[in-house]
């Protein structure tokens, strides 16, 4: 897959039909997310089997409020349409990359049973 510029009109299409979804929350103006777009973008390369989107947080509200985004740069990773990564702030390659392969090696039915205890007990927190 390739690095996308996530949208309200394309987000629902395109983060469904993916298993794994990596987005960059940024803006114009922050300077931090200047110095992690290129990292986003090198990193996204490596991985053609999994969707790299950038959501504009100016001009996508919805999403960022959505996925209550509070500070950017912050990276969302999803796998099968569950976040399972929240991370604010600039991350490194290194980082970025191992956040990645753990969220691959993930078993998926384990992290459903999780979920489904936690919405049992009445518990919100991850």
């Amino acid at each position: 897959m390739a690095l996308e510029n996530l949208t309200k009109e394309n987000f629902d299409e395109k983060v469904s039909s993916s298993n794994i979804v990596v987005i960059d929350f940024w803006a114009p103006w922050c300077g931090p997310c200047k110095q992690f777009g290129p990292i986003f973008e090198k990193v996204a390369g490596e991985y053609p089997d999994i969707l790299f989107g950038k959501v504009n947080t100016e001009e996508e509200q919805e999403i960022a409020g959505h996925f209550q985004i509070q500070s950017i740069p912050t990276t969302v990773i999803l796998r099968e349409n569950i976040a399972i990564f929240r991370q604010p702030g600039l991350l490194p390659e290194e980082g970025l990359k191992d956040v990645i392969r753990q969220v691959q090696e993930l078993d998926m039915d384990d992290v459903r049973r999780q979920i489904a205890e936690q919405e049992a007990s009445g518990s919100t927190e991850a």
